[in-house]
């Protein structure tokens, strides 16, 4: 996606331009391209940025390991302010932020990226916990066959373990 120089977007129709993505996204490993509609309005002091698009991502499992392909769906908008940058050599080292002041900004005479949008937006969708399956069990544990016990065979222990057993063996049930 080519980026959009924004004082030309006061010239478009309706000051909106509409991108049909169906493209992989540099730096964002999908085994599909993400597809679907990207919009761009100039709103005078502000841009308004709109967006529906999905792909299909590769994730593994938390629980078990198993690599599963789960749908990345975005369907968001976003308002960024247009502001002359602030000079940051008058600024202090330190200085108090307000609320009104954590909003994304950008210089009216520059350009916007809708490929590097897009791609934080897919990746603010992608879950923190990545599960398979709801119910999945996770990793099953087998038994070494070496450490079990059968009638009359003494059990073969990990030396390193036996100060913890003896500690555990003076503590009440």
């Amino acid at each position: 996606m080519q980026p959009i120089y924004i004082p030309q977007l006061t010239k478009a129709p309706e000051q909106t331009w509409k991108l049909t993505v169906d493209e992989y996204l540099p730096d964002l490993e999908t085994l599909t391209p993400a597809q679907g509609q990207l919009q761009v309005t100039h709103q005078g002091n502000y841009l308004e940025v709109k967006a529906k698009a999905e792909a299909i991502m590769t994730l593994t499992c938390d629980r078990c390991l198993q690599q599963y392909n789960h749908r990345l769906t975005v369907n968001t908008s976003e308002l960024i302010w247009l502001q002359e940058p602030i000079d940051e050599e008058d600024l202090p080292l330190e200085r108090e932020v307000s609320l009104d002041e954590l909003v994304e900004t950008l210089d009216p005479q520059s350009h916007f990226q809708p490929d590097a949008w897009l791609y934080e937006q897919f990746c603010l969708i992608i879950p923190q916990r990545q599960l398979c399956d709801r119910n999945c069990p996770g990793i099953e544990v087998q038994d070494n066959p070496q450490q079990t016990s059968s009638p009359g065979s003494e059990q073969k222990r990990d030396r390193r373990w036996s100060s913890l057993e003896a500690l555990r063996s003076n503590l009440p049930n």
